[in-house]
């Protein structure tokens, strides 16, 4: 990724080229955690809209659902605010052969809800004490934990939200806790670097991701989870398709006996057919 500048945009095209060669190397990590049966938890923290969601879809893209899970736990319910904090994570955690990825994690009571008054200051005191010997416990029983804080500047979040606000595919990720952290900048700082004094131990190491520039930054997880990760590529038996058997007979029941869903395609290519330049397409068309 040399050059002159080497901290610019990458090129999509670089982008998309690395990026595929990347999710072929995440699938032989799926086989390699399935034929050793190895247990993988990758946390995903950082602020709001900071590119975690986004980089977690290009991870799990190509992977096997049950092998590579994402939890993105919701607020708990009054039942689990009784129970020992990390309770509830600790059955989300993966067996023999999974791989989990936390789109955010445990570590809501070291931001959120500490910002936001969720949990008392003792509940946090009691956080920072035990979020350490509960990771050092998940890694002594052998799982691979890998956190990862996306980090982005206070003018690239603004953007972003701006962008979500405009885009109706988008706009449903923001909620008034994403927008109340843009007030409440400084605080949520103190509060990572509070955590990271606390957590950051060599156990379970923080890694932080520059994300102002998405590209770059799924790229730089990415390669660098496949990184810290001793796989190899499982070997596979070769795969060939059986011979198709002799026709014996059958024919197809007639279609005018089922329900089939309108030919929405057809209006497409006929609204196209009418203006060749891809313009001015008739409103039906648009709404199907």
């Amino acid at each position: 990724m040399g050059g002159k500048n080497p901290a610019g945009r990458l090129p999509r095209a670089v982008y998309e080229q690395e990026l595929a060669r990347l999710q072929i190397e995440l699938v032989k990590l799926q086989e390699w955690v399935r034929a050793e049966g190895a247990r993988i938890v990758v946390v995903f923290e950082g602020r709001d809209a900071a590119g975690k969601g986004s980089t977690i879809k290009r991870v799990t893209e190509h992977l096997n659902p049950r092998v590579a899970r994402i939890e993105a736990l919701p607020k708990p319910t009054e039942r689990e605010r009784t129970q020992w904090y990390f309770q509830r994570y600790v059955d989300l955690l993966p067996a023999a052969g999974e791989i989990v990825l936390f789109d955010r994690s445990w570590y809501n009571r070291a931001g959120v809800e500490r910002i936001l008054g969720f949990c008392t200051a003792d509940e946090y005191r009691r956080f920072l004490q035990q979020c350490p010997i509960f990771e050092r416990l998940l890694v002594g029983d052998g799982i691979l934990l890998r956190k990862y804080w996306f980090s982005v500047s206070r003018d690239e979040q603004e953007r972003r939200f701006r962008a979500r606000i405009e885009d109706p595919l988008r706009r449903w990720k923001l909620s008034t806790v994403d927008l109340e952290s843009v007030t409440r900048w400084d605080d949520y700082s103190r509060a990572k670097d509070d955590m990271f004094v606390h957590t950051d131990i060599p156990e379970a190491p923080w890694y932080v991701v520059d994300s102002d520039q998405k590209r770059r930054g799924r790229i730089n997880m990415i390669a660098h989870l496949l990184g810290s990760v001793p796989y190899y590529e499982v070997p596979r038996e070769p795969v060939s398709l059986p011979p198709r058997p002799r026709d014996r007979g059958y024919e197809r029941t007639d279609r005018r006996l089922q329900r089939e869903v309108p030919d929405h395609a057809a209006t497409l290519l006929k609204a196209l057919s009418s203006h060749p330049d891809g313009t001015s397409a008739p409103d039906h068309a648009a709404r199907g």
